[in-house]
C-alpha cells in the first residue's frame, strides 16, 4: 500500500460518485481523478460560481460529463433539497459518497440552523446527507461512504452534552478537533449499523495529513487577519505542506482500492502521518468508543431532525 498512487485507481466506468466540497482542494482533485477514470461525478458545491468553474475543470478531462449539485452543508434545508435531487438524477443508485467538505478553525459562528459552524458543517451536514442518501447507496452494489477527517481528531475529545459550545469556552481549534473526532465516530457507528442491516455498503474514513488546501488561508481570512499576516500564513502553509495531489491519495484509496473493509481508516505513510502515500492510519482511542459513537448518532438525529435509516 505504501507505494500506491493514482495510477492504481481501477476503472471507474459505470460508477456514480457524489463529492462534497468539490469546488477546490482535495474535493476538486478527487473529482478530476475519478472522472478521468470513467466515473460519473456529481460535484456538491455551496457557491454556484465556483462550482461552475470547477465543473469546467473536471469536464476538460472527464470520460463522462460531470454534474453540479447545489449543496450548502451549513444549511440543513439545502441538504434536504440536495438529497432528493441526487436520488432523482442517479435513479437511486449511488456508488460512492465522499464526505469531503469542511471548514477549519473559524471564529465562533453558527450555521443557518444555529449550530456551531464547524460541528454543524463538518459533522451534522454530512451525517444528514448520508442518511438521506442511504436509499441510493443501498441501491448500488458494493457502495462506499468515505468521510474525511483530520489529524486534529487527536485532540480534547467530544462533549455530547455541549457540542455547540453553549456553556464551554470556545476556541477555534478545539471546535475543529471535536468535529473531526465526530467524523470518525460517525464513520464507525454507521458501519456498525450497515453490517447489522446486512447492507452492501461500507463506511470508511481518511485524512490528508498536512496538505496545502485552502482550509488554513480561509481560516485566516475569516478571522480577518491583517493582509501581511494572511500572506505570511499562506507562505508558511505552502512551505510545510504537501501538494493536494498527494494529500488526496488516502481518500482516493479508501474510495476505490480493493480489499478496503468497513471502519478502515487511511492516512499518509510518512513523518507521523503528515505526508506521503496512503497507509492504515492510527486512531485516537476516543474514536473507538462505541458508547460515545451511539450517543453521537442519537444526538445527530435530534439536532438535524433527520430520522436515521438504520
Amino acid at each position: 500500500m505504501t507505494k500506491w498512487d493514482e495510477s492504481a485507481i481501477p476503472d471507474q466506468s459505470g460508477r456514480t460518485v457524489l463529492i462534497t466540497g468539490a469546488n477546490s482542494g482535495l474535493g476538486l482533485h478527487s473529482a478530476r481523478a475519478l472522472a478521468e477514470r470513467g466515473a460519473r461525478v456529481l460535484l456538491g458545491c455551496r457557491d454556484s460560481e465556483r462550482g461552475t468553474a470547477a465543473l469546467r475543470r473536471v469536464a476538460a478531462t472527464a470520460a463522462t460529463p460531470p454534474e453540479l449539485i447545489r449543496l450548502d452543508l451549513a444549511d440543513l434545508n439545502s441538504v434536504r433539497d440536495a438529497a432528493p435531487a441526487v436520488r432523482e438524477r442517479t435513479g437511486d443508485r449511488l456508488d460512492l459518497l465522499m464526505n469531503n467538505a469542511g471548514v477549519m478553525a473559524t471564529p465562533h459562528r453558527s450555521t443557518a440552523d444555529g449550530h456551531e459552524l464547524q460541528f454543524g458543517t463538518n459533522h451534522l451536514g454530512h451525517a444528514a446527507l448520508t442518511w438521506l442518501l442511504m436509499p441510493a447507496l443501498r441501491g448500488s452494489a458494493n457502495a462506499r461512504v468515505v468521510t474525511l477527517t483530520s489529524l486534529a481528531h487527536h485532540g480534547r475529545g467530544l462533549d455530547t452534552s455541549d457540542p455547540n459550545f453553549r456553556r464551554r469556552r470556545y476556541t477555534p481549534m478545539r471546535a475543529y478537533s471535536q468535529s473531526k473526532l465526530a467524523n470518525l465516530l460517525f464513520t464507525r457507528e454507521l458501519d456498525s449499523r450497515l453490517r447489522s442491516a446486512e447492507a452492501d455498503v461500507i463506511s470508511v474514513a481518511a485524512h490528508p495529513g498536512m496538505t496545502g488546501t485552502e482550509l488554513i488561508p480561509n481560516s485566516a481570512r475569516q478571522r480577518k487577519l491583517p493582509g501581511p499576516v494572511g500572506k505570511t500564513v499562506r507562505t508558511i502553509t505552502g512551505a510545510v505542506t504537501q501538494r493536494v495531489e498527494i494529500g488526496a491519495l488516502p481518500q482516493l484509496y479508501a474510495a476505490t482500492a480493493p480489499g478496503v473493509s468497513g471502519d478502515d481508516f487511511f492516512g499518509p505513510s510518512r513523518v507521523a502521518e503528515t505526508r506521503g502515500a496512503p497507509k492504515r492510519a492510527r486512531k485516537n482511542p476516543a474514536a473507538e468508543d462505541d458508547s460515545t459513537a451511539e450517543r453521537l448518532w442519537e444526538l445527530t438525529a435530534e439536532l438535524t431532525g433527520v430520522e436515521p435509516p438504520l
